[in-house]
């Protein structure tokens, strides 16, 4: 840090103490005294405490304000600012005191924001300081200690004038060695509202309080009956517990007067956390998650805080619309998630939370929109669109809008005003920084106010997931202004409905004017490619499902967190996620696959041959053809034709073989194919392949059959005659006993009978004899001489 010092080989003169009084000179002394070290009397008028005359070592203490109370005063209040000063420079600073400085009124917003960016330069006009009875005093400040202070003063105190806005700075004072008079060495700068009586037009605010987070349900559910949900972390747990930044979210809007915006999965998440859920555990493992209380606690806390206030539901996982818009709607089927998205957002929030929500607002990432933004926000039935001033921006006029401007085609954009809306951005864990960010919100507000005595309604969008610290100062600056005397509060859907402004633009910015910072951070057109290649392969497997809800459910939504705006900037994380998702799928539909078959040997001219399919899904399979298909079918046929298809359906965790007919032309090896489609034609899962071997009958085969086949002719028909003859035996002898009875001398009725030739021979006149046969039942012959031409058998 350069020392105040003398110019080497002069002394002082009234010249010299006139060019000390110059800004110029003052600025170009310290670097030369640095370097000369020479020290010297200080002129009579280096102790006035005017900013003016900024010393050597200006900003060499930090003074931080962190806190500031009542934040908008009126009449009869005291203002107490507390905080602390901490000296940077290499040098004790003595005779130091902290005291207050009102600066001039500001009369625009603009002029607001330039304070706001050089809220510690010295060099700055600051305005006098308060009376010295109003300060704390520091006999001494070490380099590198920091002493706490406090200021409290009336505001009459103040000298206040007119409504509006006012600098209100803390400024510190002291001496160092090198510099021993009185000199401004920090200053912090601040803003004080003074609006003491109640306006005559308020400004009607609305402020949207997001109930958003990033995404953590997967698509895998367990396999039993109440499909057990799984997580891919469990960091959702912190933010709902105490302390969890949406469980902030929720103590402090309760006592607001604002419109709760909802991303709806969030809700559907917890709820499904008051359950058993999983979590990634070691490896690939899942543990069970344990803050089933934690979530129910949160959601009852939410159905409270909402109760009588509006609900804004957002479409399902919080689609990037601008994404969509700019990289998504050329791959078809984007769309239709979005209306999808939509359509299920008012379902949730109200089994949910038990109120009915509003659907027609579409918010774009920061309010951002181009003409393609506002036809894809619209296109799943959203009427309004949230957008921002420093989309919308109004050239020529002197005043702050009002929010509804309506765009054609019965669309209104809401136009949120930036400066309030981006207040509350950046690290709000600081004190200071959370006090000055309020007391510019309220200043910005009132000076908004002020601008014109016309009725406006202002929408504040603050970022979609502030941090606990961001809501804490969000919470406070809005208590202040509900409670204020110049704003009073408005629901979205009020603001919405207002009567635009006709000096306000209403032409939708274009394409070329869309924020560069926000295209870097959208999702490519990749991540719809892989959305749409996923919801392909679900269309496929539902149609053979008995019970499509336990897949059709956790799918779809999972689809709709694959486009959530939370995966801006964060593209592996994005990519990874919906990988997960559609192999999950792929594991799915395999688990419903055709069982590897080996080469088959057809030993004939038919057979059948059977193709198995597994299902290895808790649920029934159904709607399935299973075609066989013969890529040669001169060799081989199936059915009489080149295939043949049968319907398939297989319970869960089953198996089931399907047989098919088959006939053989020739020999030789043939290809077959087995193949499961869907009813409507579209394959479903991976082709079977194999060989069936066929073995044709040949013509030696053929007289080796046909000669057995005639011995068995043959030998049939030998049995057949043999018994034949047997039957002729059995009559003859019948006969034959028949006729001797006839012809014995004991027969009174032929005396002296005697057996005739035919009688004689009967017995063998149907062939010779066979060893077999039995012998002649017959008397003896006759002595007697045979007659003439009569045969005797000897």
């Amino acid at each position: 840090m350069a020392e105040a010092a003398d110019f080497q080989g002069t002394s002082p003169s009234p010249a010299r103490r006139w060019l000390r009084r110059t800004g110029a000179l003052l600025a170009g002394a310290p670097l030369l005294a640095g370097l000369l070290q020479l020290p010297a009397a200080p002129p009579a008028d280096a102790a006035t405490p005017d900013a003016s005359q900024a010393p050597s070592g200006a900003g060499s203490v930090s003074v931080s304000v962190d806190s500031l109370s009542p934040g908008a005063p009126t009449d009869g209040d005291t203002v107490t600012v507390s905080g602390t000063v901490t000296n940077r420079g290499r040098q004790t600073v003595t005779d130091a005191h902290v005291g207050l400085r009102v600066g001039p009124l500001l009369n625009t917003r603009s002029g607001i924001d330039s304070v706001a960016r050089n809220s510690d330069d010295v060099l700055s006009v600051i305005g006098p300081e308060i009376d010295d009875k109003y300060s704390d005093k520091f006999s001494k400040l070490t380099p590198g200690v920091s002493q706490p202070f406090t200021l409290s003063v009336p505001v009459d105190e103040l000298d206040l004038g007119q409504d509006g806005v006012y600098q209100l700075a803390v400024s510190l004072a002291g001496e160092t060695a090198a510099q021993p008079w009185e000199q401004t060495l920090g200053v912090q700068r601040t803003f004080l509202p003074w609006q003491p009586e109640e306006a005559g037009t308020r400004t009607r605010t609305t402020f949207m309080w997001p109930l958003i987070s990033t995404v953590h349900m997967t698509a895998e559910t367990g396999s039993d009956e109440q499909q057990t949900p799984v997580f891919h972390d469990d960091d959702l747990a912190r933010e709902i517990s105490p302390g969890g930044r949406l469980d902030r979210m929720v103590a402090l809007g309760k006592d607001l007067d604002v419109t709760w915006v909802i991303d709806p999965d969030l809700l559907a998440s917890v709820e499904a956390m008051t359950d058993r859920y999983e979590v990634p555990g070691e490896g690939d493992d899942t543990v069970v998650g344990g803050h089933q209380e934690v979530a129910k606690r949160w959601l009852t806390e939410v159905q409270e805080a909402v109760a009588e206030k509006e609900v804004v539901a957002l479409p399902f996982g919080d689609p990037d619309l601008a994404s969509l818009a700019h990289n998504g709607t050329s791959v078809t089927g984007s769309l239709s998630h979005l209306k999808e998205a939509t359509d299920v957002a008012s379902s949730t929030v109200g089994s949910i939370l038990h109120v009915k929500p509003t659907t027609d607002f579409a918010w774009p990432v920061d309010g951002a929109v181009d003409p393609s933004v506002v036809r894809v926000a619209t296109s799943a039935g959203a009427d309004k669109v949230i957008a921002r001033s420093d989309t919308f921006e109004d050239t020529g006029l002197t005043y702050t809008t009002t929010a509804p401007r309506p765009i054609g085609g019965g669309t209104t954009a809401v136009v949120a005003d930036a400066r309030l809306s981006t207040a509350f951005q950046g690290d709000m864990t600081k004190a200071s920084t959370s006090t000055l960010a309020v007391q510019r919100f309220l200043a910005q507000s009132l000076t908004l106010g002020l601008q014109t005595d016309r009725q406006r309604s202002v929408v504040v969008a603050p970022q979609r997931t502030p941090s606990a610290s961001q809501a804490q100062t969000m919470a406070e600056a809005f208590e202040i202004l509900q409670d204020g005397t110049w704003s009073e509060p408005q629901t979205l859907t009020a603001a919405a409905k207002a009567k635009p402004d006709p000096a306000a633009t209403t032409k939708v910015p274009a394409a070329s004017s869309y924020p560069s910072s926000l295209r870097k951070q959208e999702l490519p057109k990749t991540t719809f490619e892989q959305i749409a290649r996923t919801q392909a392969k679900l269309d496929k497997f539902k149609v053979v499902l008995s019970d499509q809800s336990r897949v059709v459910t956790p799918f779809g939504r999972a689809q709709n967190r694959g486009m959530s705006v939370s995966w801006r900037g964060r593209q592996a994380e994005s990519a990874i996620y919906r990988s997960g998702v559609e192999s999950y799928l792929d594991g799915l539909i395999g688990q419903v696959r055709l069982i590897d078959k080996s080469e088959t040997k057809l030993s004939g001219r038919s057979a059948t041959i059977p193709v198995t399919v597994q299902n290895n899904l808790v649920q029934g399979v159904e709607h399935l053809v299973l075609r066989l298909t013969s890529t040669n079918p001169t060799r081989l046929e199936i059915d009489g034709d080149a295939y043949e298809e049968q319907p398939v359906a297989v319970s869960g965790g089953h198996s089931q073989s399907v047989k098919f007919t088959t006939s053989a032309n020739a020999n030789g090896r043939a290809t077959v194919i087995a193949q499961l489609y869907t009813q409507d034609g579209q394959k479903y899962g991976d082709p079977v392949t194999f060989d069936v071997k066929v073995t044709e009958i040949t013509a030696t085969v053929m007289l080796v059959i046909g000669g057995g086949v005639l011995l068995l002719v043959l030998a049939g028909f030998r049995m057949y005659t043999q018994r034949k003859r047997a039957a002729a035996r059995e009559a003859d002898e019948q006969e034959h006993e028949a006729g001797e009875d006839a012809d014995s001398p004991q027969n009174p009725e032929a005396p002296g009978a005697r057996p005739t030739r035919e009688s004689a021979t009967g017995s063998r006149k149907d062939g010779p004899e066979q060893p077999s046969d039995p012998a002649p039942d017959t008397a003896p012959e006759s002595a007697d001489p045979s007659g003439a031409g009569e045969r005797v058998d000897r």
